[in-house]
């Protein structure tokens, strides 16, 4: 009788064991950490397991084979998981299969290799991406002009843009910042690598590497801004072979026709815009609306919403906006938002304040390739001032805001066409 007891408990154990076949990982408003969720994503697919994304399942799910090790680093990192039989699995494909839900899957195949450029110099100001890249647990390699210009690109999949200013006018700070050691040293340390690499201004530098950079994305590469990157970057495009830098950054005037040579149609994402010629205004055109928006809004009321789309047709935004809220807190940054006027037609708009006519959040293709700009400087401090301490994370583990930077980030690795369910 014992024998028999004893056999029917190791049966039904392991009953019970072929049935938790997968570790789903939920990512509405009962996980715990949705940042750090990604992070067991990104290692599932670096250990050659596929990752199912469900997408507009509570809150954009994950679904992948059971390993112990992933349920282990789940554990550890205090990310909501659930274990889930063949059946339950099986019903909720079922679900999300009805053509009258709006939700799909993608299947997700390897990890993908991400850069980040930023400057090897400490500057005063941290950037969200590697904040939360560190956070969530996903290797990155940085990179800088050297490396962008020796033609290390083609050996990653993704790359995020640092806050920097590609037009070679050092982010506008002159006026208020020129007698400040960081912005001298950060002058110095440009200028001599600038000369180092062949180039006698640093503008001429900035459009070198900007270059490169929409040759990898022409040729298939992924690439993801914040901050004064994403204007700057058009800027840098639309101003090849015109000086737009006045005297106090390169040490010679501008052109004086600049603003009616500028050629728009080199522009990922703008077009029609005007450059600030002043060397004294802390801006370098007017896509941004900074210093527009000041009386409109304030930190209580600075939002933006996400858009709705038909995951089944349109499956790639739909990946680039999963968030467990629509309404997204506005953050300001060098580059807060985009004023809509100047947007191209062609550009897709993902997040925006309609209230005020601005975008702050969109996406687009550029020959293989695709790129996303996100305005701001970082999703958890609305007013990120030079020298202000970096944002703990640990505080911020379920933020709607860097969840669209880590949305971007496995974009990469999902496949072209929609999984059948």
């Amino acid at each position: 009788m014992k024998n028999k007891f004893l056999i029917f408990i190791v049966l039904s154990f392991i009953t019970l064991q072929s049935r938790a076949l997968y570790i789903m990982i939920p990512m509405d408003e009962t996980q715990k950490n949705h940042l750090k969720a990604y992070g067991v994503a990104y290692a599932a697919l670096q250990n050659n397991i596929e990752v199912d994304w469900l997408l507009n399942y509570h809150g954009g799910s994950f679904i992948f084979s059971h390993n112990s090790a992933l349920e282990k680093f789940c554990k550890l990192r205090s990310v909501s998981y659930e274990l889930v039989a063949d059946v339950q699995k099986e019903n909720i494909y079922s679900q999300i299969a009805d053509p009258e839900i709006n939700m799909d899957v993608v299947k997700l195949q390897k990890a993908p290799k991400i850069a980040v450029y930023s400057p090897k110099s400490k500057l005063p100001w941290d950037d969200a991406v590697t904040l939360v890249l560190t956070y969530a647990e996903i290797p990155y390699d940085v990179v800088y002009d050297e490396e962008v210009l020796s033609g290390v690109l083609p050996m990653y999949d993704w790359l995020h843009l640092h806050h920097e200013d590609f037009t070679g006018q050092y982010g506008k700070f002159w006026a208020n910042y020129h007698n400040q050691k960081w912005y001298i040293d950060d002058v110095i340390t440009q200028e001599t690598l600038a000369h180092k690499l062949g180039f006698n201004k640093v503008s001429l530098l900035k459009l070198a590497v900007v270059k490169q950079i929409r040759d990898f994305v022409a040729g298939g590469g992924f690439m993801f801004a914040m901050c004064s990157a994403p204007d700057s970057f058009d800027i840098a495009l639309a101003a090849e072979g015109i000086d737009i830098c006045d005297t106090p950054f390169d040490g010679d005037p501008m052109d004086a026709n600049a603003q009616q040579r500028l050629d728009f149609d080199k522009c990922f994402a703008f077009r029609n815009f005007h450059i600030v010629t002043n060397p004294y205004q802390y801006a370098i055109s007017d896509i941004d609306v900074t210093h527009s928006r000041a009386k409109l809004v304030n930190e209580k009321n600075d939002l933006f919403v996400l858009f709705d789309f038909s995951a089944k047709w349109d499956w790639i935004p739909t990946m680039l906006t999963q968030c467990h809220t629509k309404i997204i807190k506005g953050f300001m940054g060098q580059t807060t938002a985009f004023n809509k006027k100047y947007i191209k037609s062609a550009v897709l708009i993902l997040g925006e304040n309609k209230s005020i006519d601005e975008a702050r959040y969109i996406h687009g293709e550029y020959g293989k390739g695709t790129w996303t700009f996100l305005g701001g400087h970082d999703p958890e401090d609305y007013q990120h001032f030079v020298g202000d301490p970096k944002t703990d994370l640990e505080l911020y583990p379920t933020s709607p805001g860097y969840r669209l930077i880590l949305n971007n980030i496995l974009f990469p690795a999902a496949k072209k066409e929609k999984r059948k369910t």
